[in-house]
């Protein structure tokens, strides 16, 4: 238990008695919610384009280099140093696609996650309410009672 958790604890204990504790998973508000679901195919659905451009041109490299390596010894420097300055040129645009492409998909993700975790944040503190919690964890926990983690509850308000 952090320090912080400790300070809470003991602040909702001096408060008026032990206090109730809840507990939602975000790894399951995002992974098992009907809306982070949709959200996930979605993403899927923008990023799938240039995916396949990037597969397509990352094929491209590829066939390029064992073209390359297979007729290395039958060229000329001139030639041979043309074609190698074509495949090192064409793997730092493949490199430079993936990058972008890799850093797009998840600052993407990682905006609808916040979204999801704004919307269960409010639902958390509406359940809260009704169910008289004090403290409810959002994030990892090691071990918890089954009737402190709230977080079917929350997934089930997520997906109305």
């Amino acid at each position: 238990m952090s320090v912080g958790l400790s300070l809470l604890a003991t602040k909702a204990c001096a408060q008026g008695g032990p206090g109730r504790v809840g507990f939602v998973a975000t790894e399951r508000l995002y992974a098992d919610s009907k809306l982070a679901k949709s959200i996930e195919a979605r993403i899927t659905a923008d990023f799938a384009k240039r995916d396949k451009s990037n597969q397509e041109l990352f094929a491209r490299l590829k066939r390029l280099s064992e073209k390359f390596d297979s007729d290395t010894e039958a060229l000329g420097e001139a030639e041979r140093t043309r074609r190698a300055r074509e495949v090192l040129d064409l793997d730092k645009e493949v490199q430079r696609k993936q990058t972008g492409f890799r850093d797009d998909l998840e600052h993407r993700k990682d905006e609808e996650r916040a979204l999801i975790a704004q919307k269960a944040a409010a639902l958390i503190g509406k359940v809260a309410e009704q169910e008289k919690i004090d403290i409810v964890l959002f994030r990892d926990v090691l071990w918890t009672r089954p009737g402190v983690d709230i977080t079917d509850k929350i997934i089930r308000l997520l997906d109305q």
